[in-house]
């Protein structure tokens, strides 16, 4: 890995701060747009509130549509943060300094945005109170502890709470900088508010980076089992399909390719955006698209074991599901595609050390993944649904509507705009991180002494 270019801390400060002081038009023009989608979907929701689901267009059998799929789709893309983040951490790899602010922020609001499916699936959102947690002593009224409704409340708000946690113990280093530099009386005192007292004295170091490491390696165990736990959200049925054992370490490394090809994308369009030229690197690019290629070809391999076990019990259900992902439904043509999409394209292109290094290529790649990724987990729901089985008096093709579609672009409007809120608010990168690296690529203290240094690898 090749050494960035140096620069002195008050040029660090400006650039990483310029654009919480400073808003371009852009900044305006683009969230208008996106606010515009939002909208269109928050009235498409109210409109469901009014109508009941029928006016998604759902039929028996298939119950569960974009709004199942979405909810996989971003759960998966917030397993991105705390993988590339934690891990990093815990590693301490020397190129996760620019990286792992982005990984953590599309983590925030991909989870945010995973919650909001299944609460507008139910129909009837306040009642999933009701179902999730005990509401009623008197009448001795408990949830089914066997029912997914109340694991996924469980691991979800279990995953969003630790992973803000895990954010704000990075981010303190930050709020105390820029509340150093906040000319706004009001912004100075929420930042002061929100530093804790952070004055960068050598215990509170100390204790932050400590803290930092601990979390990283608590925060691990959760990430792996909320994406388990939505698989067996899935097994726990009688739908055919979905009753492998492999489906867990499936749906956890599924998410990963499809994670950390979003915070690929996410870092080259805030490098485009925010003008971080000299902070995202090809070398940033080059090391996560190494990881990439292993993720991509684990995620490939367990897809085939997904296919091999359905096929080799030879059970006419099970067959029939393949069957009708490969041949049947609406649209046969999207199992090459996200096959395509997912592997074959983009990992023998990031094989090719230029591909790896060019950031047009890599944002290319990484899109295709994620469109992959999305037609997978669509795959995955909506055939096994399809299938008439024995006690199936009503049957019919699912065709996405309208409606569900404008959700769908709604909640990538909502992640979108909630990245650029929080790069508003705060800074879009790790300044004390960088401001470290800065002093690491010129000297290392060993013991009591201070000798010239490389970046560590």
């Amino acid at each position: 890995m090749q050494e960035p270019p140096a620069y002195d801390v008050k040029t660090i400060d400006r650039r990483l701060f310029d654009f919480m002081l400073h808003t371009p038009k852009w900044f305006f023009t683009t969230s208008a747009g996106l606010l515009t989608i939002f909208g269109a979907g928050f009235v498409v929701f109210v409109t469901m509130l009014y109508f009941g689901l029928q006016f998604m267009g759902y039929s028996h059998p298939v119950y569960w549509g974009f709004l199942i799929v979405n909810f996989v789709f971003w759960i998966g893309i917030s397993h991105a943060g705390v993988f590339v983040s934690a891990v990093l951490r815990l590693t301490q790899a020397e190129f996760r300094r620019p990286v792992t602010r982005a990984a953590e922020v599309v983590t925030i609001f991909s989870l945010q945005a995973a919650v909001l499916f299944p609460l507008i699936h139910s129909g009837r959102p306040w009642r999933t109170a009701y179902w999730a947690f005990p509401y009623d002593f008197i009448r001795g009224m408990w949830p089914n502890p066997r029912s997914p409704l109340v694991w996924d409340p469980s691991a979800i708000f279990t995953y969003l709470t630790s992973t803000i946690l895990f954010v704000y113990v990075a981010l303190l280093p930050d709020l105390a900088l820029a509340r150093d530099r906040a000319e706004d009386p009001v912004r100075r005192w929420i930042f002061t508010v929100l530093a804790l007292g952070f004055r960068g004295t050598s215990r509170q170091w100390r204790i932050q980076a400590i803290a930092g490491i601990l979390l990283s390696a608590i925060i691990l165990p959760i990430f792996v089992s909320v994406h388990s736990i939505v698989s067996w959200d899935f097994a726990v049925t009688s739908v055919p399909g979905w009753h492998n054992t492999v489906f867990a370490p499936y749906f956890v490394i599924g998410a990963v390719h499809s994670g950390v090809s979003a915070v690929v994308t996410a870092m080259i369009v805030m490098k485009w955006a925010f003008k971080l030229d000299g902070y995202i690197t090809a070398d940033h690019i080059d090391a996560l698209a190494r990881v990439l290629i292993a993720v991509a070809t684990g995620w490939l391999f367990l897809l085939f074991l997904d296919f091999s076990f359905g096929l080799y019990g030879e059970e006419s259900a099970e067959v029939d599901t393949w069957m009708q992902r490969i041949y049947g439904g609406a649209w046969p043509i999207l199992a090459p595609i996200f096959i395509i999409t997912s592997y074959i394209i983009p990992v023998p292109l990031w094989l090719i050390k230029s591909v790896r290094r060019s950031f047009g290529w890599m944002f290319a790649t990484t899109i295709l993944v994620n469109i992959g990724m999305w037609l997978e987990r669509y795959m995955l729901v909506i055939p096994a649904l399809e299938r008439k089985s024995s006690l199936t008096f009503t049957y019919s093709e699912y065709i996405p509507s309208i409606s569900e579609g404008i959700l769908c672009l709604a909640s990538f409007a909502f992640v979108i705009v909630g990245v650029l809120a929080f790069c508003k608010v705060l800074p879009v990168m790790p300044a004390a991180d960088i401001r470290e690296g800065a002093l690491l690529s010129t000297e290392l203290k060993i013991g009591r002494r201070s000798v010239p240094a490389t970046l560590r690898e």
